[in-house]
């Protein structure tokens, strides 16, 4: 009697999908890449770049010169200009620490700024609400890391045109790698599993992450502040404005702390 159950187990699973097989996307199916063929990008490297940075700058600009969560976006709109380069909507940097709000990583940050100022009635867009929603689709999100799976879901929720990320979650120059929390399931397999839209949010990887990884290196470990900060003197080590002094070796950053 065992034998046969296993036959028609074993039977069943050969003529009928697995569940986690029968939900993946049909367009952006795990394992085989969400991001666009880069050498075909309709959008030029120079000013992907030049984005990418004004998306670092948020960072000095909203928050500080010494930022501990260096998560800066901004978002753009590339279908109003030829060829691409783009027009800026809003900007948005990690207020958590600022705001006690959990949710507010610079992803969620600069999508609710979007939202303010699409809707604002004495503003330059003065969308409804519904307008408003569709308007994410022609737009195109850069920050200066992966989403974690909150932002990730937003965006898709959002139906951003475009993803654009810097320092990645994984690799050897990555989140992870220096010490950063994270819920290890990368964006790209979140997209991967998103069923149903009619918008499918394309993922530019990596853009300037030689440039962005610096801003993550020192946080978690014992690396040298940016220019122009130091290292506080408690258990949390972050860097803050100020003249340099002498921090004693060893200290690190709690991994607790909330981003």
């Amino acid at each position: 009697m065992t034998t046969l159950l296993v036959v028609l187990l074993c039977l069943c699973a050969s003529l009928f999908p697995t569940l986690s097989t029968a939900k993946q996307s049909p367009v952006h199916p795990v394992g085989s890449g969400a991001e666009i063929d880069l050498e075909n990008d309709p959008v030029s490297a120079d000013i992907r770049a030049h984005w990418m940075r004004r998306a670092i700058s948020t960072l000095s600009d909203l928050q500080s010169t010494c930022p501990f969560a260096p998560f800066g976006a901004v978002i753009v709109n590339h279908t109003v200009t030829e060829p691409g380069e783009g027009e800026l909507v809003c900007i948005g940097v990690n207020a958590v620490q600022m705001d006690g709000n959990p949710t507010l990583h610079g992803e969620v940050a600069a999508i609710n700024n979007c939202t303010s100022i699409l809707t604002d009635p004495a503003g330059k867009y003065q969308l409804s609400g519904p307008d408003a929603l569709k308007a994410f689709s022609d737009l195109s999100l850069y920050t200066t890391a992966e989403a974690c799976p909150m932002c990730s879901s937003a965006i898709l929720y959002g139906a951003f045109r475009e993803y654009i990320y810097s320092t990645p979650i994984h690799g050897p120059n990555s989140l992870l790698a220096h010490g950063w929390p994270q819920i290890d399931l990368p964006s790209k397999e979140i997209f991967a599993r998103s069923l149903g839209r009619e918008v499918r949010t394309r993922i530019v990887p990596q853009v300037l992450a030689n440039e962005t990884e610096g801003l993550f290196v020192w946080q978690f470990g014992d690396g040298a502040c940016p220019a122009s900060c130091v290292k506080e003197q408690d258990e949390r080590g972050w860097c803050v404005e100020g003249e340099k002094q002498e921090v004693p070796t060893g200290k690190k950053a709690s991994p607790g702390r909330e981003l």
